[in-house]
């Protein structure tokens, strides 16, 4: 058995990689730190089970599952992720992966998780589960939200949540430079003339909860 780790964190990688060989000693855990070292990865070696950030430089996490999916339809995917927005979670599990936990969430949760995966059945954190079932009828993304690319809309889920370009930048792994490019191209997809109206955007789509904003100053 084969477990790919794909996170852009040495040291985070190497805390899932000692904690999944305690649990599962004869397997072999691979580690990818970008989309494109992962593809790579997968290509030499097909994997029983990815376990993948949704933030990423380069290609994002999202179009990273997309892509392996596309080529093996078969491989389980398993997000461990820092995001816990709705909107990210319906993504996920739109381009087919098996699972969605929060790092958050604790050890007892991802090995479960993981376990869960590697036979064949979905697993969900129980509270964005909850949160899912309970949006259940409005389960679309917002049309208004629908002309971005996946890399679009995590650099938006990030600037409404009140990162600074910079942040981004060095979180994604790209210049500040690219991260206000995107930005100008965000506020022209949509139709926003500010920071504030994205934010205000942000928290009408249900992407953001007003209450993650309490105390934040927006420019």
């Amino acid at each position: 058995m084969h477990i790919l780790l794909l996170d852009d964190h040495f040291i985070v990688r190497q805390g899932y990689r000692s904690l999944l060989a305690a649990q599962h000693p004869q397997a072999g855990i691979l580690e990818a730190g970008s989309g494109e070292e992962a593809l790579t990865a997968v290509q030499q070696q097909v994997p029983d089970l990815v376990i993948l950030e949704v933030s990423l430089p380069g290609i994002s996490g999202i179009e990273t599952a997309r892509r392996l999916l596309q080529r093996w339809p078969l491989l389980r995917i398993l997000f461990f992720s820092m995001h816990d927005e709705l909107p990210l979670v319906r993504q996920a599990l739109a381009v087919g992966a098996m699972g969605f936990i929060t790092k958050g969430a604790g050890r007892d949760v991802l090995l479960e998780a993981v376990k869960r995966c590697l036979t064949g059945h979905r697993y969900i954190e129980q509270e964005l589960a909850i949160q899912l079932a309970c949006s259940a009828d409005d389960s679309r993304l917002d049309p208004r939200l629908e002309c971005m690319t996946p890399r679009e809309f995590e650099i938006f889920v990030m600037l409404s949540k009140g990162l600074a370009p910079r942040q981004i930048a060095h979180h994604l792994c790209l210049s500040s430079k690219t991260i206000s490019n995107n930005l100008t191209m965000l506020k022209q997809k949509l139709d926003v003339t500010s920071l504030a109206e994205l934010v205000h955007l942000a928290i009408d789509t249900g992407v953001i909860r007003m209450h993650g904003l309490i105390g934040r100053q927006l420019s």
